[in-house]
């Protein structure tokens, strides 16, 4: 049986996110004006949204990545996409594409529903985006570096420790092969190792 992907859905459930979402933004960002992104090769780029600072008029582009596989529960941890399949071709992820625009990840965790498209509550952490590149390359983290840790006729699946990475309080690889269509490898990193670094910062 092949493995199914949840493009459509996904899509459905986001729609309903962004309702809660755009009310927690309006709630915290008093400084800032905000708009959605209607575009579709903007939002290829990476941009879901366009936040504007009111005293300047500052733009910033916006990626929200929402944790929708994981509803009524607080992980700790955000999958970062380092590559995924399609069609039988190995894509690069977001995380290191340098066609994508993206300022800030709007990383939307602790996601909780009364019913499964009612959300209620979540947790929205800004994370800089070239301050979280930068920290990766201090760290030796690079797209050609973690290809060492990849073998191309073993599908490893699951969890692989990275010596560059604390795995217990910093981060580590993720293999989802037997699992997902487009069969992603992940960056996890801590929310709390990115807060601590100056990378992320919780908004709500």
């Amino acid at each position: 049986m092949p493995l199914q992907s949840n493009f459509k859905s996904d899509l459905e459930r986001e729609q309903k996110l962004c309702i809660l979402l755009d009310r927690y933004y309006r709630q915290y960002l008093k400084q800032y004006s905000f708009e959605r992104v209607s575009n579709m090769k903007q939002q290829m780029a990476g941009i879901d949204l366009i936040f504007t600072r009111k005293t300047c008029g500052r733009t910033y582009s916006i990626d929200e990545k929402a944790q929708l596989d994981y509803l009524n529960e607080n992980l700790p941890t955000f999958a970062f996409e380092l590559s995924y399949q399609k069609n039988g071709i190995l894509k690069e992820g977001w995380l290191f594409d340098t066609s994508k625009k993206t300022d800030f990840y709007a990383l939307i965790t602790s996601i909780y529903a009364d019913a499964p498209k009612e959300f209620t509550s979540c947790k929205i952490t800004l994370v800089n985006r070239q301050k979280l590149i930068d920290l990766l390359t201090v760290r030796s983290i690079t797209s050609s570096n973690l290809k060492k840790y990849i073998v191309p006729d073993k599908e490893l699946h699951g969890k692989i420790k990275i010596s560059e990475l604390n795995h217990r309080n910093e981060g580590y690889l993720y293999a989802s092969t037997k699992n997902k269509a487009e069969k992603p490898l992940n960056l996890i990193l801590k929310l709390d190792f990115l807060e601590e670094t100056g990378v992320a910062k919780r908004l709500a």
